[in-house]
């Protein structure tokens, strides 16, 4: 494929993400990401089909690096709970490096309601709570965490984490370290569960 229609395809995705990220979901039209690349509304057609492939682009999009950073965790010399904290910390340092990706994980529910999205959102979702469940059930197996540990509530529970301080994150304007916080919370949280061996006599 030509390069500089790749290189269009992608600005028109970008360009959909910085729109979400202003007027969220519902904000979004092909009429202005055509306006906003200085392009016809036909041309965006010429790359999508319609509306909902653009967006599904933009799904794709959002989600490009989730397989590189649990890649990149797993080959680090840690413990699977070590892992864990790694793969929060990178996932969540990308999204403060790029703040305008955050509108597209708290759209996801809206997305649920198109047929044509539905699966997509689901795809990530069920992914990325693979990766993290599979380390704590790694974790729990080799005595860090405790054996009463169910690893998908857990995973459950790190997931909305992740999801409630992003949107406190937004409500605040970007006030605070959202990698701070973020790894505070789950730090503490994997602490409370970590299997406390008493010292021998």
């Amino acid at each position: 494929m030509d390069s500089n229609l790749i290189h269009r395809k992608e600005s028109l995705v970008i360009t959909a993400i910085s729109l979400i990220n202003e007027k969220g979901l519902q904000g979004l039209s092909t009429r202005e990401v055509a306006k906003r690349e200085g392009v016809s509304e036909a041309t965006i057609f010429k790359h999508f089909k319609s509306k909902n492939e653009l967006v599904s682009a933009v799904l794709e999009h959002s989600s490009q690096y989730d397989h590189a950073l649990l890649e990149a965790a797993l080959t680090k010399d840690l413990t699977p709970k070590e892992k864990v904290l790694h793969l929060i910390d990178s996932y969540i340092t990308y999204c403060e490096n790029y703040p305008e990706i955050t509108a597209i994980l708290l759209a996801y529910n809206g997305l649920l309601y198109e047929e044509e999205l539905k699966d997509k959102v689901m795809e990530i979702i069920c992914r990325r709570s693979k990766d993290i469940q599979s380390l704590i059930h790694s974790s729990i197996g080799m005595g860090e965490l405790n054996p009463s540990v169910h690893s998908e509530s857990l995973t459950n529970i790190i997931l909305g984490m992740l999801h409630e301080i992003i949107l406190k994150w937004r409500m605040a304007e970007f006030s605070f370290s959202l990698r701070e916080q973020t790894l505070a919370s789950a730090t503490m949280l994997l602490e409370a569960f970590t299997m406390r061996h008493e010292a021998k006599l």
